[in-house]
């Protein structure tokens, strides 16, 4: 099988709607045209400024559509698509991997613990197990807890009960045995283990750039296909592509990319090719994207289909296991309450992407060791959802969407599309070793860090809607996780930067970095754009203080507290009027740095402009360095 799925077209779907099928006129009236609905719109759109009097020169699709980072137009409306995704728990797996999908236990609830010390890793476990939790995913060797204190931190865990996956990096080995002699002491044997061992040479190559042990991870997967038929062997891990920055479609081509690899090393081992997928379990991130993500799932195991079946897979063997993890690149250090919202949309679209499990992260875990509260917070989340959401009641509660369904099938031609260039470069191990995938990824992640300083990609507490009166959490550090491959970014990380060094800036003088917001006219007249001002300022931890409603010059000076830099707000009309003449009174009396809320004009004596859509990252470093901000 060395290359059988290198070559070929994108994925196909399985079947083609026939005319006509589920577009019945409604009840009340004929179904409205697309005619009718653009029409509604362009008058939208005339009176939001969107577009001129005119019609504009091309579909208001064009208009209202957006991008995400693989170049898929998302559309405003979506109509009856000609993809069919088949049956859930049938090829090709888009609507799920299990015919019931998890309507008769829900899904794996499974919590990840990486404290070192094991006496307290135990203490949370029990807890975790008690509440409601019903499985674990433990993190050995340098990035959590020490191989030999296994033992001790699984005190009280009866492993016939609770399914179990290690995820001990190159010291897979030794976790394995550690965890076999635990199990063997317990008088388990064969099928009484469930779980994972967590071989993952390709995943630490990619985290730490040195090639993982190939023999010894089919060496385990031999093992564990023999004596544990309800252990899995092997993870295949998206979460290190997704971390360094990467998009949806390379998180899936370079999982792909792995799984292939180790159906190769299976296989050439003497493992048919049922038993070696059976030995796999992927892991993917979940974010507060949730259409994306329900996407991504879908997408991925209809990918896998296609790459088993090429394999000569039987049926049942070609579905994919999946782990879906709250992704840590979205967590923020600051204002972290906010994680709670952004983990509880990323834990239902992996519910509802069909994940079997599903890790919800603790809202505090970019800040250290999450606490007790923050545990409880996390499997608390999937427990509403899955109790009194009920929703795992549906077995594809986005099965029929047009929209999903149409996302779901350019994602996966994305993401095959980057899986063949992968395998043309000879494969994931070649493609990591030669910079290919660190290059892309890192295209990705400077499209993506331009938006986030641009404010396109907003994050609340963080770009938008700081606060800066917010205590700062104390917690334990984390270990620190294995490194030297590809880089591990959170979306917040530059404007988490920025507030740093104001505060140190804060504990050295005693003050805050401070604009002064020079507001001309009545509180009508400059209210919203110096609300703009302050919250812009905010995200780079400068505070502000404004004049107040003013009616003159004189009315600014008497407010100015001497701050070097100053941004005049108000409305066009009250700029026409009084700008330039405010701008050089303020310089007389020591501003050194004079910016204009709103679009760029030719007013003389200002500096630049904030506004919408600014580089607002940018402008924040600078105004920091005039500030005297890091000096």
């Amino acid at each position: 099988m060395a290359h059988s799925t290198s070559s070929g077209g994108s994925p196909q779907p399985a079947h083609t709607v026939e005319p006509g099928r589920g577009s019945s006129p409604h009840e009340h009236g004929p179904e409205p045209t697309r005619e009718q609905w653009r029409a509604q719109v362009e008058k939208v759109l005339r009176r939001s400024g969107l577009v001129g009097e005119q019609a504009p020169g091309g579909p208001v699709e064009d208009v209202l559509a957006s991008s995400t980072y693989d170049g898929i137009a998302v559309q405003p409306l979506y109509t009856e698509s000609s993809v069919e995704p088949g049956a859930p728990g049938l090829a090709p797996f888009v609507r799920g991997s299990r015919p019931q999908g998890s309507v008769a236990e829900g899904w794996d609830v499974r919590q990840r613990h990486e404290n070192p010390d094991p006496a307290e890793t135990n203490r949370e476990i029990l807890a975790d197990l008690y509440n409601g939790v019903s499985s674990l995913w433990l993190r050995l060797g340098p990035g959590g807890l020490a191989v030999d204190d296994l033992p001790d931190a699984l005190v009280g865990v009866h492993l016939d009960l609770i399914g179990v996956t290690l995820d001990a990096g190159a010291e897979f080995g030794a976790a394995t045995e550690a965890f076999l002699v635990l199990a063997t002491e317990q008088g388990l044997r064969g099928s009484g283990l469930r779980g994972n061992l967590g071989a993952d040479p390709l995943g630490v190559q990619a985290r730490t750039g040195q090639p993982g042990d190939r023999d010894a991870a089919v060496a385990l997967a031999r093992r564990c296909a023999a004596e544990f038929p309800e252990l899995k062997a092997l993870v295949v891990d998206g979460l290190p592509y997704h971390d360094a920055g990467g998009s949806d479609a390379q998180e899936l081509g370079c999982a792909l990319a792995a799984a292939t690899t180790y159906l190769r090393w299976l296989t050439e081992a003497g493992l048919d090719i049922d038993t070696a997928a059976g030995l796999l379990e992927f892991r993917f991130a979940a974010t507060a994207d949730q259409f994306l993500t329900i996407a991504k799932l879908r997408a991925a195991r209809r990918l896998w289909e296609q790459v088993t079946r090429s394999c000569g897979a039987s049926e049942s063997a070609r579905a994919q296991s999946q782990h879906a993890v709250t992704s840590a690149a979205m967590l923020t250090r600051r204002d972290p309450w906010v994680n709670m919202l952004r983990a509880t949309i990323a834990t239902f679209a992996a519910g509802v992407g069909g994940a079997q499990a599903v890790t919800t992260l603790p809202f505090d875990a970019a800040v250290g060791l999450p606490d007790g509260f923050a545990r409880r917070i996390a499997r608390n989340t999937q427990s509403l959802l899955l109790a009194e959401s009920h929703l795992a009641q549906v077995i594809d509660p986005a099965g029929g969407s047009w929209y999903v369904e149409s996302l779901t099938d350019e994602l996966a031609r994305a993401a095959w599309r980057w899986f063949q260039q992968v395998e043309a470069a000879g494969g994931l191990p070649a493609a990591l070793e030669s910079g290919l995938i660190a290059d892309r990824l890192a295209a990705i992640w400077a499209e993506r860090r331009a938006a986030i300083a641009r404010r396109a990609d907003a994050i609340t507490g963080i770009s938008e809607f700081p606060n800066l009166d917010e205590p700062p959490l104390d917690r334990p550090p984390a270990p620190v996780q294995p490194s030297g491959g590809l880089p591990v970014h959170r979306y917040a990380e530059d404007f988490e930067r920025l507030r740093d060094a104001a505060d140190e800036h804060l504990a050295a003088t005693g003050s805050r970095p401070s604009v002064f917001l020079a507001t001309l006219g009545s509180l009508a007249e400059h209210n919203a754009r110096a609300s703009f001002a302050r919250n812009l300022f905010a995200a780079g931890g400068i505070e502000t203080a404004d004049a107040g409603a003013t009616s003159s010059t004189v009315d600014v000076l008497a407010a100015y507290p001497g701050t070097p830099v100053v941004c005049l707000c108000s409305s066009n009309e009250v700029y026409a009027e009084r700008a330039v003449d405010t701008a050089r009174a303020l310089r007389d009396a020591g501003a050194k740095h004079v910016l204009l809320a709103g679009k760029p004009s030719d007013l003389e004596g200002i500096d630049g402009f904030v506004r919408t859509g600014c580089d607002a990252l940018a402008v924040l470093t600078d105004v920091q360095t005039r500030l005297g901000v890091g000096q």
